[in-house]
């Protein structure tokens, strides 16, 4: 634990801003899993879950919790998903 009272400040803010960030972390995770399954069932609501999912991920990248790059890979693999399920099911 360290002596000095700003640096004592800057972990506790640390602190908190690992649990904050861990939290968000953790609902995006479960936002991509519900649009993965909702893509999978070949859901009717699939694009509208999609679409939410798109703006946490973006939201996320934009706190900086996850990296652009990251965010964009995350929502082109979603997307290509959506597109390809949807394509199945019109063949």
């Amino acid at each position: 634990m360290p002596n000095i009272k700003s640096s004592i400040k800057r972990v506790e803010i640390a602190k908190k801003k690992t649990l904050r960030n861990t939290a968000k972390k953790s609902a995006l995770k479960t936002s991509i899993k519900k649009c993965n399954e909702a893509i999978v069932s070949n859901d009717t609501s699939a694009s509208s879950v999609l679409s939410n999912t798109t703006k946490a991920i973006d939201q996320a990248a934009a706190k900086h919790i996850l990296h652009k790059n990251t965010a964009a890979r995350k929502k082109s693999r979603l997307a290509k998903a959506l597109n390809a399920a949807n394509s199945a099911a019109n063949n």
